[in-house]
C-alpha cells in the first residue's frame, strides 16, 4: 500500500514537474513570438538601438567634446580599444561563466534563487549574466515596483538567449560597456575613461579598470567622486574577484589593493573643455534647417538672406538636415556616432584661450576696473547722460529668464523691480574663478556689463582650415559668440580694402597727396571733413604708402575722393562682408558692422595672392562605422589681380615693420615676416587686430558689450593696445612650439619689382615711421 502511495507521489511529482516545464516552455515560447510582454523584432536584435554621442575630433587627432542628448553621453568604442584589464575585470565580477553560457547562468540562477529568494541572503549573488544585464539596457524601461521588474526578468532572459544567437561573446561586453551609465554624463566606457581618468579605455591600469568595474553594481553608491573609500572598497572587491578567476596573482592583487584611489576627474560638458564658441557654432551650423521667411522677423531679413545663401552654397550648413542615413532618416547629431573631423589645432586653440586670459585677465580687465573706479556711470562711457544709463540697465532687465519668469508669473512690474533691487546670495564670474557674493540682479547686471569681451580667430589663408577660434571670455557666463555671432564697426582696419581698390584703379603706393584736411562732398552736397589723429607732415606732401603705414585719415579721404563709394561697396562684399552696407564717402573710415570670422576671412586675400579663402572648420564626417560620409573642401574666390595684391602685401608688411603695429616687434620680439593693420573706432568702442604670415592669419577684436562701454583713455582704447597683445602672444607660443611646424624664417614670395615699390628717398621720411605710435590708429578724436 506504502509503495502504490510513493509511487503516486512519484508520478504526480513528475507530471507537475512536467507541467510546470511545459508552462515554462509556453511562455517562454510565448515572450519569444511577442504574445505576452515586449519582444523586439529580430532587426532590433540584430542591430539593437543604440544611441551613441558624435565627437569633435581636431586636426591632431584629440577629442574635443561631444554632442549629446543629456544624460545620454555616449560615445562608441571598439572592443579592439578596450584595455585587457578591464574586460577580465567584467567578467570575473558580473559574469565568471560568461563564456561558457548561451545567455543565461543556470548555475548561477540557482545559487540566486536558493541563496537570496529563499534564504535571504544579500551577499548570495544575483543571477543575472552579462547579456541579460545587456538586454536590461537595451530593451527594458524603468520599472516602478518589484511586480513589475518580475515580469520583466523572463523577458529578459528570451532577449539574452536571443542576443548571443546575434551575437560574438566580444561584441556583448563591448555593447554592455558602451551603454553603461558612469554618472556625471559619461555614458559608455569611453566617456567614463575619459571624466575619471583622463584616459582611453585601452590606456587604463588594473586599478583603474576595476575601479569603473566596481561601479557597475550601483554608480550613484560607488561613485568614486564623492564616496571615495567606499568606492575604494568596491574596487578593491573586484580585484579580489579577478585573483579568485586566476587573472591576478595574490601579489599583484595585494600590491593593488594598497594603492589609493586617484582620479583625473574632468566633467563631461558641452560648456568645459577647449573651443566651447567653436563647438556651438559647429553645432548650430550642422543641425540649421532651412531658412523659412516666416520664421525670421523684421529686424533678421539680413539673418535670412545669410542663412538662405549658407543652405544653397556651404555643404556644412544644415548638413543633417540635408543627408540622410541608408535607412531613409536624416541624420542625428546627438544619437548617430559621428566622427567629425575638425580643422581646429588643439594645441593653437590653447594657445588662443591662453593669450585672452593673459592679457584680459591679466592685465586689461585690471586697467579697465581702475579706470572706472569710483565713477557713478561705470562701466559706461563719461559721455551717457544717467537717463541713458537707466535705459539701458531696464533693456537689460527685461532680457533675462528672472523677468521673463516673474512676468509670466502675474508680476507687477513694480514687484519685479523690487526684486531686482533686493540683494541676493549668487556665484558670479571673475577672472580668479567663480566667487560667491551678495549684490542684487540689477547690481549683477552692472557688474557682467563691466567685462570686456573678445572674439578672435585663426586660419590658414591656403587651405582656410580654422586652427583657433575663440568666440568670447568665458562660455559659461558669456556665451554669445563675438567670432561668427556678433559684428562690430571695424575702423581702420577696412582701410586696406579701401587701398586695394586704389591699386585696382590704378594709383600706385608712390602717389603723393598733400597732407592737409579733407573736405569731401557726398552725393546729396553735404561737407565731410574727417578729422585726423596724426598731426604729422601737416602740409608736406606724403605717399599712399605713408598714409596706410601710419593709418592717417587724411590720406584715406583723398583716396576716397578719387574713388566710387558704390564700386567700393561692391568690393567690400568681394572680400566677403555680408552686411548691407551705405555707398556713403565716410565709409572708408570703418563705419559697417563686421564679424571677426569675415574679416580674417577677408585678410587672407592679401596673404593668398590676391585669393580668398573662405573659413574651413569640418574636413570630413565618419559614421559610427568608420565609414566617410562627408568630405569638405576650401571655396575660394579672386578679389585682387596679383600685381594688386603684391603692393598691398608690402604696404601692410610696413605697417608691422614701422607703423601702426610695430608693438608686434618691439613689444613681442616677433621677427617673422609678416603683414597687419591695427583699427580703433569712435570713442575707442571697439579694438581691432589683424594680422597674417604666409601661413595664419588672424583677427582680434576687443571691447565692451554696449558700444558705451570702453575706455575713456586712449592710451588702452586703441587697438594697438586692446586687441594686438592677444596677437603678439598667440604668436609667439605658436612659434615657440615646434611641433607645430611654422618658422619665423619663411617668408612671402614676392617677386623683385614689388619688393619695395616706394623706396623713402629722404632723411626727413626716414625720421617720420614711428617706432611706438601710441593712438596713431585712432579713427575718430
Amino acid at each position: 500500500m506504502a509503495s502504490k502511495v510513493t509511487k503516486g507521489i512519484i508520478i504526480s511529482f513528475w507530471v507537475l514537474f512536467a507541467a510546470a516545464v511545459g508552462v515554462v516552455v509556453l511562455l517562454f515560447s510565448a515572450i519569444a513570438n511577442g504574445s505576452i510582454g515586449y519582444m523586439p523584432p529580430v532587426e532590433q536584435l540584430e542591430n539593437p538601438i543604440d544611441k551613441y554621442a558624435s565627437q569633435v575630433i581636431s586636426s591632431d587627432g584629440k577629442t574635443l567634446s561631444t554632442y549629446a542628448h543629456s544624460q545620454d553621453n555616449r560615445i562608441f568604442v571598439n572592443y579592439n580599444d578596450l584595455s585587457p584589464d578591464l574586460v577580465k575585470a567584467l567578467i570575473a565580477t558580473e559574469d565568471v561563466r560568461f563564456a561558457e553560457h548561451s545567455g543565461i547562468d543556470a548555475q548561477g540562477l540557482f545559487r540566486a534563487v536558493v541563496k537570496r529568494g529563499l534564504l535571504m541572503q544579500k551577499s548570495g549573488g544575483g543571477g543575472s549574466t552579462i547579456t541579460q544585464q545587456l538586454a536590461k539596457q537595451l530593451f527594458s524601461p524603468s520599472a516602478d515596483n518589484v511586480m513589475e521588474r518580475l515580469f520583466q526578468k523572463p523577458i529578459e532572459w528570451v532577449i539574452a538567449v536571443q542576443l548571443e544567437r546575434f551575437y560574438t561573446k566580444e561584441e556583448i561586453i563591448n555593447m554592455y560597456l558602451n551603454k553603461f551609465d558612469f554618472l556625471y554624463n559619461a555614458v559608455g566606457i569611453q566617456s567614463a575613461a575619459r571624466v575619471y581618468f583622463g584616459k582611453t579605455p585601452k590606456d587604463l591600469k588594473t586599478e583603474e579598470a576595476a575601479t569603473l568595474v566596481g561601479m557597475c553594481k550601483n554608480p550613484s553608491y560607488f561613485n568614486p567622486k564623492r564616496h571615495s573609500e567606499r568606492t575604494r572598497g568596491r574596487r578593491n572587491t573586484v580585484l579580489d574577484q579577478m585573483l579568485k578567476a586566476g587573472y591576478l596573482s595574490q601579489a599583484e592583487c595585494d600590491s593593488l589593493k594598497a594603492l589609493p584611489l586617484t582620479l583625473h576627474f574632468s566633467r563631461m560638458d558641452h560648456k568645459d573643455g577647449l573651443a566651447p564658441y567653436f563647438r556651438e557654432y559647429l553645432r548650430l551650423t550642422l543641425t540649421a534647417k532651412k531658412p523659412e521667411r516666416k520664421n525670421y522677423r523684421g529686424w533678421q531679413m539680413q539673418q535670412f538672406r545669410e542663412d538662405s545663401l549658407a543652405w544653397e552654397t556651404n555643404p556644412a550648413y544644415g548638413w543633417c538636415n540635408k543627408n540622410k542615413r541608408p535607412d531613409g532618416e536624416f541624420y542625428n547629431l546627438y544619437t548617430d556616432g559621428l566622427k567629425i573631423y575638425t580643422t581646429i589645432d588643439s594645441r593653437m586653440q590653447q594657445y588662443a584661450e591662453e593669450a585672452v586670459r593673459e592679457h584680459i585677465g591679466g592685465y586689461l580687465q585690471d586697467a579697465f576696473f581702475k579706470e572706472k573706479k569710483g565713477k557713478n556711470y561705470a562701466p559706461f562711457s563719461r559721455d551717457l547722460r544717467q537717463g541713458e544709463v537707466d535705459t539701458i540697465f531696464m533693456r537689460a532687465m527685461h532680457q533675462t529668464d528672472r523677468y521673463r519668469s516673474m512676468k509670466s508669473a502675474g508680476a507687477s512690474e513694480k514687484e519685479i523691480k523690487a526684486a531686482f533691487n533686493e540683494p541676493a546670495e549668487m556665484r558670479v564670474f571673475s577672472w580668479g574663478g567663480e566667487i560667491d557674493t551678495v549684490m542684487s540682479p540689477l547690481d549683477s547686471i552692472r557688474y557682467y556689463k563691466s567685462f570686456l569681451r573678445t572674439g578672435f580667430m585663426s586660419m590658414d589663408p591656403r587651405t582656410g582650415y580654422v586652427k583657433a577660434y575663440v568666440g568670447g571670455i568665458d562660455y559659461n557666463d558669456f556665451q554669445y559668440d563675438m567670432v561668427n555671432g556678433g559684428r562690430r564697426q571695424i575702423g581702420s582696419t577696412i582701410k586696406p580694402f579701401l587701398y586695394s581698390l586704389a591699386m585696382i584703379e590704378g594709383i600706385s603706393p608712390c602717389d603723393e597727396m598733400l597732407h592737409v584736411q579733407q573736405r569731401l562732398t557726398d552725393e546729396n552736397g553735404r561737407l565731410w571733413e574727417p578729422r585726423n589723429a596724426n598731426k604729422k607732415r601737416v602740409g608736406e606732401m606724403v605717399s599712399v604708402q605713408w598714409g596706410l603705414q601710419n593709418s592717417d585719415n587724411w590720406v584715406t579721404a583723398w583716396l576716397m575722393g578719387q574713388l566710387s563709394p558704390y564700386t567700393f561697396v561692391r568690393l567690400l562684399h568681394s572680400f566677403g562682408l555680408k552686411n548691407e552696407m551705405d555707398p556713403v564717402i565716410s565709409i572708408c573710415l570703418g563705419t559697417p558692422d563686421v564679424s571677426v570670422g569675415e574679416m580674417v576671412s577677408a585678410y587672407t586675400t592679401f596673404a593668398n595672392k590676391g585669393i580668398r579663402v573662405e573659413p574651413l572648420y569640418i574636413t570630413r564626417i565618419e559614421d559610427s562605422y568608420g565609414n566617410t560620409i562627408a568630405n569638405f573642401n576650401p571655396q575660394m574666390s579672386e578679389v585682387l589681380t596679383e600685381d594688386a595684391s603684391y603692393k598691398m602685401l608690402h604696404m601692410l608688411k610696413n605697417v608691422i615693420d614701422g607703423g601702426t603695429g610695430s608693438r608686434v616687434r618691439f613689444r613681442y620680439g616677433i621677427k617673422a615676416p609678416m603683414g597687419g593693420k591695427t583699427g580703433t573706432t569712435q570713442n575707442n568702442s571697439d579694438g581691432w587686430f589683424m594680422g597674417f604670415t604666409p601661413s595664419l592669419v588672424s583677427g582680434v577684436w576687443v571691447g565692451g558689450e554696449d558700444r558705451s562701454i570702453h575706455f575713456d583713455r586712449m592710451s588702452e582704447g586703441q587697438g594697438a593696445s586692446m586687441a594686438l597683445p592677444i596677437y603678439g602672444l598667440y604668436m609667439q607660443k605658436v612659434y615657440a612650439d615646434k611641433t607645430l611646424g611654422y618658422s619665423q624664417e619663411e617668408d612671402f614670395e614676392i617677386p623683385e619689382q614689388y619688393q619695395n615699390p616706394c623706396k623713402m628717398t629722404t632723411e626727413e621720411e626716414r625720421k617720420q615711421t614711428p617706432t611706438d605710435v601710441g593712438g596713431i590708429d585712432k579713427m575718430f578724436e
